[in-house]
């Protein structure tokens, strides 16, 4: 086991791993709650117009995405809350021109480029000291944001209409929690990839519904579900020699049919 901390890619991937299931895993705890599942898919996807961009014109990929998530999450705002469609609706318009437009853009790159199947499916050997400071900053800066307006977001997430009458500026905090998912998904990407990222906004949060008796509750354990699911699926990675993303998200779902069996069983 000690060896893993032998290789420097490993140590930044576990850093990497756990500042990313903490974020993911208490995001998705709101993000489930407020039925926006595929948000994170919808990010994830649509960024890859974003990264090709980067990609084309030689620029380093992940700060180029982090801006252009910001937009999307801003577009996905503006469409649901203003045109008035649903929030599912916003989503698959902004995935889809998202991803075509990255299609369309990576045409005109000349030649293979590597770097791009790591954002697609994720690559562990791929964490650079760039990227690891980026996933550490985004995390502190979005767990810091949760903790510190969690009452005004837990209170906009429950009773959205309640929270403008007692004189919060709910759509402020709505806007905010939507860059915050932005970000959380942009900077894990390195780590499982643009078509699975979205599972650790899920699954940490669907097995920690079985078995909170409070939302704190149901913060606190998908957060530490996805820490378990994220850590011990690099270690798998590892020693089994598989894909990162792919190991985690399986070893996610294998946990979560595990507890709903668990849940099951207990009545």
């Amino acid at each position: 086991m000690g060896e893993i901390f032998q290789y420097t890619f490993m140590v930044r991937a576990l850093i990497a791993g756990i500042f990313s299931a903490l974020t993911l895993g208490a995001l998705g705890a709101f993000v489930t709650t407020r039925k926006m599942s595929f948000m994170g898919d919808g990010v994830a996807h649509a960024s890859l117009a974003g990264i090709a961009l980067a990609i084309l014109l030689g620029w380093a990929p992940v700060p180029v995405a982090l801006g252009f998530s910001v937009i999307i999450a801003l577009l996905i705002y503006f469409l649901e809350k203003k045109i008035k469609i649903s929030a599912d609706m916003a989503i698959a318009i902004i995935f889809t021109t998202g991803m075509a437009l990255g299609i369309l853009l990576l045409s005109f790159y000349q030649g293979y480029q590597p770097e791009l199947i790591s954002y697609l499916f994720g690559n562990i050997l791929t964490i650079s000291n760039i990227d690891l400071i980026a996933i550490v900053a985004v995390s502190v800066l979005v767990l810091g944001f949760l903790l510190f307006f969690y009452r005004r977001i837990l209170f906009s997430t429950f009773d959205s209409v309640g929270a403008y009458l007692s004189g919060l500026k709910v759509w402020l905090y709505d806007i905010f929690l939507y860059i915050a998912i932005a970000l959380a998904v942009i900077v894990s990407i390195k780590l499982v990839g643009i078509i699975l990222v979205s599972a650790l906004l899920v699954l940490p949060s669907a097995i920690s519904r079985l078995f909170s008796q409070s939302f704190k509750s149901f913060i606190l354990l998908a957060s530490l579900s996805a820490l378990i699911i994220v850590v011990s699926g690099l270690i798998l990675s590892y020693y089994l020699n598989l894909p990162s993303g792919a190991t985690i998200v399986l070893l996610g779902t294998c946990l979560f049919m595990v507890a709903s069996l668990i849940k099951g069983l207990r009545g």
